[in-house]
């Protein structure tokens, strides 16, 4: 079963798919660089599923900038 609980535009994706909440970084552009948003909208996501019996586990993954590889996550952005 997968239920998808984010918006396509926003710079944090999520769903759960089976027992797995998968989190996606959707900041490419900055190599995923996480800003004040998104540390809010992950900590959302992760309260709501803290106590969510269907998730067992947590994957989050960061989305291409190009190629095969990209970026996980360049950390903090210092530019806000």
């Amino acid at each position: 079963m997968t239920e998808t609980v984010a918006v396509v535009d926003k710079e944090v994706l999520s769903e759960v798919r089976g027992q797995v909440g998968l989190i996606t970084l959707n900041r490419p552009r900055a190599l995923n660089a996480l800003s004040l948003g998104m540390v809010r909208d992950l900590m959302g996501v992760l309260l709501a599923w803290q106590n969510d019996a269907r998730v067992l586990a947590v994957a989050i993954r960061g989305s291409n900038k190009e190629g095969p590889f990209g970026a996980f996550c360049a950390g903090g952005d210092i530019r806000f």
